[in-house]
């Protein structure tokens, strides 16, 4: 199912009762309507469809169903898989679609699916609250909470799908629908990690937590050829650190000629980074640890406004840039695994690629295994190994270093991944059913249900038995 070509006349119809912005290939802003920040990403879609509103988004999916068109559906941010686009057929585009509403007094907020963390994060500060997000601000809200969701607030208040109240949903069918724990339970059980497969969500509703305005911060930087020796030592200190902390550590060469010396600029290092979702005065205590593993390179832990910490990495990921990434759940960190994240560290083609280790626990594993779809829950670390580079003609060195990486650091997982970092889903249905395990076969009766046609099949896919 799916076509690639859109005729015009069924075209020009949907258009007439469009109240959004409908952009075909010879229109002047076309061209900036279908880049993606993905620079690897050129991909051309036969029309974007820019919802005004729920009522373009469920026009738009009827026309993408009745004329058996290719659908991609794009939310507000970075979606590093490409996802957001195709050759061909039609884009919804929910990226205008980017109001936020809070109720402070019952501590939850509405946020529509084209927003991005720094829209939400802009909404909650102002009454000192705050949900889980990612660890970059101008990601966006839908992909990465329909995907788990795993960001500087985790361990003390789980994913993003975790603090999800409610979804409003575009159905392939057309049907518009809520879900939650109350109304539609299966669905909400499914979108909560199951990625985009059952519908297009058009609006989340969070619950919020007392976070900030001020939070304490760790940015540590120590040099690269003590890695081995401060990952042993951070693993045996994240073993009994407060839930209040949640940690990662990048590796890499990191160059940055405004953070470093000018002798540290081109040298092997790495980060320890992390926010304590407590007081701040009380996270400068307990995260100082962490900074005296050894003698640093450059400490810029501290106080800050944790609207300012969650936009600290942007400027690390421009539109534009290309980028590659993948992912493994580890079911530990041992010796072992720690030497082969410093080989894998120091062969990294590009200098701002980074090797990374992600703390989980805590907050995550308070909620069952069975009671969402996030697959994650089990490990106590994640490996994240992302490429970052510039020039197009080492685009084949940078996929295989990511490639070769994983196939080796499979040896200390169970092959599961987190699907916000999917590489370019080229597993297809093995990486699904691995990842989900006894889980998947669930999810496959929820698409049967919702989708048994795989209208929405541009994402992290599970595949219909029709």
């Amino acid at each position: 199912m799916g076509t690639h070509e859109i005729d015009d006349e069924p075209l020009e119809q949907f258009e007439a009762g469009f109240h959004g912005d409908l952009i075909r290939p010879d229109d002047p802003d076309y061209d900036d309507a279908r880049a993606v920040w993905n620079g690897m990403i050129d991909k051309r879609p036969g029309a974007i469809a820019r919802c005004a509103g729920v009522a373009d988004v469920i026009s738009a999916v009827n026309f993408a169903r009745e004329n058996d068109l290719l659908v991609a559906v794009r939310g507000g941010g970075h979606n590093v898989a490409g996802t957001a686009v195709c050759d061909g057929g039609l884009v919804v585009d929910l990226s205008a679609l980017t109001g936020v509403r809070v109720d402070p007094a019952g501590r939850t907020a509405w946020v529509r699916a084209g927003a991005t963390w720094a829209d939400l994060d802009h909404e909650t500060q102002a009454f000192g609250l705050a949900t889980p997000g990612g660890v970059v601000s101008d990601t966006g809200v839908a992909g990465l909470t329909l995907g788990g969701g795993i960001g500087h607030l985790r361990c003390k208040y789980g994913l993003s799908c975790d603090n999800l109240r409610s979804v409003d949903l575009v159905t392939a069918e057309g049907e518009y629908l809520t879900a939650s724990a109350d109304e539609n339970a299966d669905l909400f059980w499914g979108v909560r990690g199951g990625g985009g497969n059952f519908g297009v969500v058009t609006g989340f509703e969070f619950a919020l937590h007392p976070v900030g305005p001020d939070v304490a911060t760790c940015l540590v930087f120590y040099p690269g050829d003590r890695l081995t020796e401060v990952l042993s030592a951070y693993r045996e200190s994240v073993a009994t650190a407060p839930d209040e902390i949640s940690t990662l550590v990048f590796a890499g060469e990191l160059p940055d000629e405004e953070l470093f010396p000018a002798e540290w600029v081109h040298e092997q290092k790495f980060a320890i980074m992390g926010c304590y979702a407590g007081p701040a005065d009380e996270g400068e205590t307990e995260l100082a640890p962490l900074r005296e593993f050894t003698d640093p390179i450059a400490d810029f832990s501290g106080t800050q406004p944790y609207a300012a910490f969650q936009r600290l990495l942007d400027a690390d990921y421009p539109d534009g840039m290309r980028y590659y990434w993948k992912s493994l759940y580890l079911d530990g960190l041992p010796d072992t695994a720690i030497d082969r994240i410093a080989y894998w560290t120091r062969a990294a083609p590009s200098p701002l690629s980074t090797v990374d280790v992600w703390q989980l626990g805590g907050a995550i594993t308070d909620v069952g295994i069975e009671e969402s779809a996030f697959a994650g829950r089990h490990a106590p670390f994640l490996l994240g190994v992302e490429a970052n580079w510039e020039d197009p003609e080492t685009d084949d060195a940078n996929v295989e270093w990511v490639r070769d990486c994983l196939d080796d650091m499979r040896q200390f997982s169970d092959g599961s991944v987190y699907l916000n970092f999917p590489g370019f889903h080229e597993e297809g249905d093995e990486m699904m059913r691995t990842t989900f395990g006894p889980a998947y076969e669930r999810l496959v009766e929820l698409k049967d249900e919702y989708d048994p046609g795989n209208l929405f099949r541009m994402n992290q896919n599970i595949e219909p038995t029709t």
